[in-house]
Formats: structure tokens, C-alpha cells, sequence
């Protein structure tokens, strides 16, 4: 399956002729293709950092990082983004101006890469598919709820056909019963539609309950402490949430990032010492 990611000793040093702020060093991970991948680590860990250096936002200072063998990122090169890398952030981008069908169909047109007809039918049959969204095909965003916002948004990215696509805490405004509710359409569409997903989050239990691993990053500059297989059957239910195998594992990891959470945290007191 295409989308498999090769992360090979990445570095990046924000603003090397001042501060030299080095948020990653030696950063080094496989994705296969189709794999749910879920990031977690203290903040300012540089989960972002490598999230925009796979997008093709910005440049490693160090190493290189591949997509099915292809150079997306050096020090001397970067592939720009496009539909093969598609974003989702935590903050919404929907265009407030469009319909949520103009949203949806927004990418396809403006790459040529689909007829208008074309684009509305596939677009329709994806709404329809997650819970009936295309009720609202006709709606604007300020007319949605946050949580179908999001959805719309997950559903536009997906319209690219996007080899990888790149969540950066997309649920961490919602309160605890929206995030549920979105988990739950998340992984519907991962069933409909698989593909790589990179996913940063803070949420141990929405690491967990989603992905296949869960990749834990060392304070800054960011590195790789910690690859745990969920080992989580499909289709996940909230049950296996107080399963042995889900409770373990959240200790596991819980401790691992809090051990690089005191490190962030006693550094921040030295610093402003």
C-alpha cells in the first residue's frame, strides 16, 4: 500500500545563526503503508515539527525523510505539499464563505483533477457515508456544530485521495463526549477508506484507543523514546477501553511521558533560573 514513511535520523534547528532552537535530533521511524500512527510526548517536543516536515511545510536541518521511497525532505531539498500529504489541523480551515459541499469538492476542482459533477457525486457518497452528512451539503460552517466542522474538514482532506494524511490534534478544542463521538466517526472512515494517518495528540487514550502504535517523543530536541504496538483488534469498541491489554499499555506509555514531562518541566525551571 502506498504511503509507507521512512523517518531517518531527522534533525531540524530553528534558526541556526541565532538561538539555534533544536527541536529534533536524530529522529528515526518506519510507517508501513496504512498504518494509524499516533504521536504523543510533552509539549514542545517537536510533534509538529516532524508532522510539517512530512507535509513539506519546512526543511529538516539534518537526515531525510522518504514516502514510498521518494525524497520528501533533506537539508538541501523539499518536496512542496500537495494532495499526496493532506493536513488537518487542530484550528478549523473550512472556508466559511463555501457550503460544506464547495468545501468538500474544494481540492479536486482546484487540482483539475476532477469534473464537477464528478467531484459533487463522490463528495455526496462521502458525506452520506459518515453519519449522514450530507444532509448538510447545503449548510455553511457557522451553521455546524464543532464536531461535524471537523468531520466536513477530515472528509475534505480525504477527497485528495492523499497517500498520508496528517491529523495535528484535531479534537483537542472538544469536550470529553464530542471527542468520543469523533473518534468513533475517525475510525469509520479509516474502515472506509485506509490510508497512512499520522495523528499528534496529548490524549493517551485517544492515542491508544485509535492507532495501531503509538511513537512517544522525548522532551526537546525531540527524538524517539518509545514505539508501542496497541495490539487492538478492528473494529475498536469502547469496551476494549477497560480491557487488560488497554489498561497495561496506558501505564506503560503514561509513565514513559511523564518521566520526559518532568524533564521538560525542571529544564523550564533551570532556564528561568
Amino acid at each position: 500500500m502506498n504511503g509507507a514513511l521512512s523517518i531517518r535520523n531527522a534533525g531540524k534547528v530553528y534558526d541556526p545563526r541565532g538561538a539555534a532552537v533544536e527541536a529534533l535530533r536524530e529522529c528515526s521511524l518506519d510507517i508501513p503503508g496504512g498504518d494509524f500512527v499516533a504521536v504523543v510526548g510533552p509539549s514542545g517536543c517537536g510533534k509538529s515539527t516532524l508532522l510539517n516536515a512530512i507535509a513539506g511545510f519546512d526543511r529538516l536541518t539534518a537526515g531525510e525523510i522518504r514516502m514510498d521511497g521518494e525524497l520528501l525532505t533533506g537539508p538541501r531539498s523539499m518536496t512542496p505539499p500537495g494532495p499526496d500529504r493532506v493536513v488537518v489541523f487542530q484550528h478549523g480551515a473550512l472556508f466559511p464563505w463555501r457550503t460544506v459541499l464547495e468545501n468538500v469538492v474544494y481540492g479536486p476542482l482546484r487540482q483539475r483533477r476532477l469534473a464537477r459533477d464528478e467531484a459533487e457525486r463522490k463528495a455526496l457518497q462521502l458525506l452520506r457515508a459518515s453519519g449522514g452528512l450530507d444532509a448538510v451539503a447545503a449548510a455553511y460552517p457557522g451553521q455546524l456544530s464543532s464536531g461535524m466542522q471537523r468531520r466536513v474538514e477530515i472528509l475534505r482532506a480525504l477527497m485528495n485521495e492523499p497517500r498520508v494524511l496528517l491529523l495535528d490534534e484535531p479534537f483537542r478544542a472538544m469536550d470529553t463526549v464530542s471527542k468520543t463521538t469523533m473518534h468513533g466517526h475517525l475510525l469509520d472512515l479509516y474502515a472506509l477508506s485506509p490510508r497512512t494517518i499520522l495523528f499528534i495528540t496529548h490524549d493517551l487514550d485517544e492515542a491508544i484507543y485509535l492507532a495501531d502504535t503509538v511513537v512517544v517523543m522525548t522532551t526537546r530536541p525531540g527524538t524517539i523514546k518509545q514505539t508501542a504496538a496497541v495490539g487492538l483488534e478492528r473494529p475498536r469498541l469502547p469496551a476494549m477501553r477497560q480491557s487488560q491489554r488497554y489498561l497495561a499499555l496506558k501505564r506503560d506509555i503514561a509513565g514513559s511521558v511523564h518521566e520526559e514531562a518532568m524533564k521538560a518541566f525542571e529544564r523550564g525551571e533551570r532556564e528561568q533560573a
